[in-house]
């Protein structure tokens, strides 16, 4: 049986994120500028203003210069000249924070590439809160802007969900987690040594929602594993609360065991409290002035009397949506939604809530144009975009990012998987024509074909958009390409890059893109790919600045990817480099347009307020 004593739990509470919020919440509590701002509706073009062509980091992959942290590295000076001359305004840094888990009071490693934060201090990994302070102020010196994140969906197994387990006053009500009395014990799997829980298979779930406890079996069970992952519940061994009550707990998590899952719709609203303390931190404290929301469609869930729960496009996640993304405008933020449902759940979601959204309308369909040559799936969506209403100025238009190639298409598979589709010459249904374009995808840039890709279990593709091009122009050997294939490659790269740029709103471009990256040999990084987790090899560290050139890894651990185009300076001296034709072809990455005005001063702890005509000043 695991118990705490006293002085253990005056140390998670020193440690919790709900605990830690207060205080900063409070700096912002009854102040007149926290009036100053419109905060009922989303601002895109506002939020465009600010920055229009945003640099998108994975600091996981940021080589550094050697005895530097990622978070000196990616403030030096040097990086924001080269960044302002390519026309990047705006730095999304990726999640920062510390994450991972608590064994005791032992620090465990990060379980989904720090999208499982248990801190507001930023992770040692990366540096400190001072480093990231500065660099936010040398982006305010060179006319940009840092993008920050939070994620109202879940955790990690820091300080917060051992307090929960221990029944410690609001905690549990920051989860969505049921004490299951000790006469149904029995119903759930015994405790297996060196672990903290148990998944449960579905069998038990559906035991223990005929019992009562549990709203039951989610729609889609991500991260879907045999014996690894295998419903969407998990159950603790037996704890001895605060209070000296022996409780086993049933826990939602709808990714991995080491990310519980928030509720937002506890009599407590500790969940909401602990987010909204994280978001001022993030404006506040270190100077951010946009916040992504990472997976924000997954805060609603609900039984229904047949079938699965409710738990994608519940109303409840537009009104916790709607409240986050008012409380970051009226602090004077703005905030982006990375919301991989249907089209008309980023349509509803964008009603009230966050000011901009990644698109994931367009994003398969132009990886399908690409591998197909055929652009008629790509129009299909543009039409289903602009029938929903969606401003293509509103949307984050971006190249590769942390996660897959994703082929989920959940449109089509979801509410309209009935409906009927144009497609090919063909009448398709929605699921019809969803297996169609996945079975054409994963056959052109995985398997025999790309073997240098890799599937992500049942959501699309590992790759980067270098990988994918190389699929699409047949290329089966990465390893051994000539200067023609390489050239090729850039071609088709520049292309989507160009696709993305010339629409209105937002264009986001990697580290990984700006350096031409390539897959990681699988071998390297196999032992992150335990899980089945095949994302790591398209995860690679790279070196935008050629800071460290002997470096063989990250900071983090990360291999070097193989890179087709170089660091930014030997790309800016090269006139025929990636860059150099990006800046060429795009206009708006060589300078800002009329239309999008250089970010105001904003420094960190110093609150913007209102000019009479709205804009924003210091």
């Amino acid at each position: 049986m695991q118990t705490v004593d006293a002085a253990t739990i005056q140390w998670l509470l020193d440690q919790a994120m709900l605990e830690q919020g207060k205080p900063i919440a409070a700096r912002y509590s009854g102040q007149g500028f926290m009036w100053q701002h419109p905060y009922a509706d989303p601002q895109p073009r506002a939020a465009a203003d600010l920055a229009s062509v945003w640099f998108a980091a994975y600091p996981p992959s940021i080589v550094t210069r050697p005895g530097e942290s990622v978070l000196q590295t990616l403030g030096n000076p040097s990086l924001w000249e080269a960044f302002a001359e390519i026309g990047i305004r705006g730095v999304h840094t990726g999640p920062m924070k510390r994450a991972g888990g608590l064994s005791g009071t032992t620090y465990t490693p990060t379980i989904d590439g720090y999208f499982d934060r248990i801190s507001l201090e930023i992770d040692p990994t990366f540096g400190t809160t001072a480093e990231f302070v500065t660099m936010s102020e040398n982006a305010t010196r060179h006319g940009a802007v840092v993008i920050d994140d939070i994620i109202p969906g879940h955790t990690g197994k820091g300080a917060d969900f051992r307090l929960a387990e221990l029944g410690y006053g609001d905690y549990p009500g920051i989860y969505h987690m049921v004490s299951i009395p000790p006469d149904d014990w029995a119903l759930c799997p015994m405790y297996l040594p060196g672990r903290d829980s148990v998944n449960l298979v579905a069998e038990v779930v559906d035991t223990l929602q005929a019992k009562g406890y549990l709203v039951g079996q989610l729609s889609r069970t991500i991260f879907y594993a045999p014996g690894i992952k295998e419903t969407d519940w998990s159950v603790t061994p037996v704890i001895k609360g605060a209070d000296g009550v022996e409780r086993r707990w049933v826990y939602l998590h709808y990714f991995k065991e080491g990310q519980p899952t928030l509720n937002w719709l506890d009599p407590t609203f500790a969940g909401p409290r602990m987010v909204m303390g994280d978001a001022l931190h993030s404006l506040g404290v270190l100077g951010a002035r946009m916040l992504r929301l990472d997976a924000n469609g997954f805060l609603g869930i609900e039984k229904r009397e047949e079938g699965r729960a409710w738990s994608e496009g519940h109303p409840l996640s537009i009104t916790a949506n709607q409240v986050i993304a008012g409380m970051v405008r009226k602090a004077g933020g703005f905030t982006f939604q990375e919301l991989n449902l249907t089209v008309d759940d980023i349509a509803a979601m964008s009603k009230g809530g966050p000011d901009l959204a990644y698109d994931f309308i367009t994003r398969p369909a132009y990886h399908h144009a690409i591998v197909t040559g055929d652009t008629e799936f790509l129009r299909l969506m543009l039409v289903t975009m602009h029938t929903y209403g969606i401003d293509p100025a509103a949307l984050v238009h971006a190249l590769q990012n942390h996660d897959e190639m994703t082929l989920e298409l959940v449109h089509f598979w979801t509410l309209h998987k009935d409906d009927r589709f144009e497609f090919a010459g063909r009448d398709w249904s929605g699921a019809a024509l969803r297996e169609q374009i996945r079975a054409t995808m994963y056959t052109r840039t995985s398997g025999p074909d790309a073997p240098y890709n890799l599937r992500f279990t049942t959501n699309g593709v590992a790759s980067t958009t270098a990988s994918i091009v190389a699929a699409a122009l047949g290329i089966r050997d990465i390893q051994h390409l000539s200067q023609d294939e390489k050239a090729q490659i850039q071609r088709g790269h520049l292309l989507l890059a160009m696709y993305n740029a010339f629409q209105p709103g937002i264009f986001a471009i990697s580290g990984w893109d700006l350096v031409g990256a390539l897959t990681v040999p699988h071998d390297k990084v196999a032992h992150l790919m335990e899980d089945g987790d095949t994302r790591w090899i398209h995860r690679g560290a790279y070196d935008l600045m050629n800071v460290n050139p002997a470096a063989e890894t990250s900071l983090a651990g990360l291999p070097l990817a193989p890179t087709l185009y170089g660091s930014i300076p030997a790309q800016l001296a090269n006139p025929t480099s990636f860059l150099r034709q990006l800046a060429a072809n795009v206009g708006r990455t060589s300078e800002i347009s009329p239309l999008r005005g250089a970010p105001d001063s904003h420094s960190p702890g110093q609150e913007p307020r209102a000019t009479p005509d709205g804009a924003r000043t210091t």
